[in-house]
């Protein structure tokens, strides 16, 4: 095992590492302290991920917010998020006391590359952007019909609901359901 001292001197090359690979990544980034990273990651189907970055002792952890507590339908959610975990890599989904939910991990600083950092920020938007819709759909599906009903009758634009046409056409137009992750 490292002594402590190793184990220090390793987090300033580390921090250097994870700088290059922000700079180089063309996300928008900050560091509001030593070893401390906020990086927003576009999306498609999610405006923004924002994922944190720490430098720690021994290891690099990583936390990014998904969506709110689901209104509805927990146990699914919730089932959902935990088949899903077993096929990622670095980070898992959790949810905090609050019941938000969040993709969250932890790797060994002596793993951390300027490859390692993008492999991770590319699984966390692949991961929280890209499930995005279906998450809403599985935990806030009641709020998006009544969001749609109320647009529709002040004769506001449903547009950006489309994603969501299949919670808020007719039963008999909808397709039929797809239940796996």
């Amino acid at each position: 095992m490292a002594d402590t001292a190793d184990s220090v001197r390793q987090a300033p090359d580390v921090t250097q590492v994870v700088e290059a690979a922000l700079r180089d990544s063309g996300a928008e980034w900050e560091s509001p302290g030593p070893g401390r990273y906020v990086v927003s990651l576009p999306g498609t189907r999610k405006l923004s991920t924002t994922c944190s970055l720490v430098v720690g002792r021994h290891a690099l952890s990583v936390n990014a917010f998904v969506i709110r507590r689901p209104d509805e339908n927990h146990a699914g959610v919730h089932r959902w998020l935990l088949e899903r975990n077993t096929r990622l890599y670095g980070v898992a989904y959790a949810v905090d006391g609050h019941g938000d939910v969040y993709l969250t991990g932890r790797l060994p600083l002596a793993v951390i590359t300027a490859e390692e950092i993008d492999r991770l920020l590319g699984v966390v938007l692949e991961n929280a952007d890209g499930p995005f819709n279906t998450l809403l759909e599985l935990g806030f599906a009641s709020a998006i019909r009544r969001e749609y009903e109320w647009r529709v009758s002040r004769g506001e634009s449903t547009r950006n609901l489309d994603a969501f046409s299949r919670l808020t056409r007719p039963s008999s137009d909808a397709p039929p359901a797809d239940d796996g992750p």
